[in-house]
């Protein structure tokens, strides 16, 4: 996702085929979900073994996608976390294969939001009740230009990076201290789309 001033990175193609691959897409998704953790810790949770995990770390490094922690970890440990500012898909459309590689991510895309969406509503009737009124399933449809659809999105995208520091300040200091995580602290999930309705074979009126 862009970062502040937000002109987010655009993934190349050569990006896109790399990050269209079911264990660099569970990494990714495990960090952008938990925050900072090591190969170890993530081939724990995948079921994998620790050399294809940091295989694929540094695949997802290698293209941006992901980065080292700086200050986080001991000795040769590493770190690694969503890279800070995100990026955008671009449109690779004079590449077949990077094509097909981004019509599979955001076909993840979906998939990963409609399940989360779904667990939300089966787990809703047993979460706390300060949870459930701080959660919102919202939307919204609203008459926008072209330019103020982007104020929007930045704007929004702004927040997320700013509450994402925050969570990965937490982070680092739950390594340190891991015996004393904050109170009231809990995993959150956003979802945010932008996007026009009806405006495919749209013909200007002259």
């Amino acid at each position: 996702m862009p970062s502040k001033s937000f002109s987010a990175r655009t993934l190349g193609a050569n990006a896109l085929k790399s990050f269209a691959h079911p264990l660099r897409l569970r990494l990714f998704e495990l960090l952008d979900e938990h925050g900072p953790s090591t190969a170890t810790r993530l081939a724990a949770l995948l079921g994998q073994n620790t050399g294809a995990t940091s295989y694929h770390l540094r695949e997802l490094a290698r293209h941006g996608i992901i980065e080292i922690v700086p200050g986080m970890g001991r000795g040769k440990e590493k770190f690694w976390r969503v890279t800070p500012g995100g990026f955008s898909y671009g449109d690779p459309a004079k590449d077949p294969e990077a094509a097909s590689a981004l019509t599979y991510l955001l076909d993840d895309l979906v998939r990963q939001r409609g399940a989360e969406l779904n667990r939300w509503r089966a787990e809703e009737e047993r979460t706390r009740e300060e949870w459930v009124r701080a959660s919102v399933l919202a939307r919204r449809s609203l008459r926008l230009t072209a330019e103020e659809a982007s104020g929007l999105r930045d704007e929004v995208l702004a927040v997320l990076e700013r509450y994402r520091d925050l969570s990965d300040g937490r982070a680092r200091a739950a390594q340190a201290e891991p015996a004393a995580p904050p109170p009231g602290t809990g995993h959150v999930v956003v979802h945010f789309d932008l996007f026009p309705v009806g405006e495919t074979h749209r013909e200007e009126t002259p």
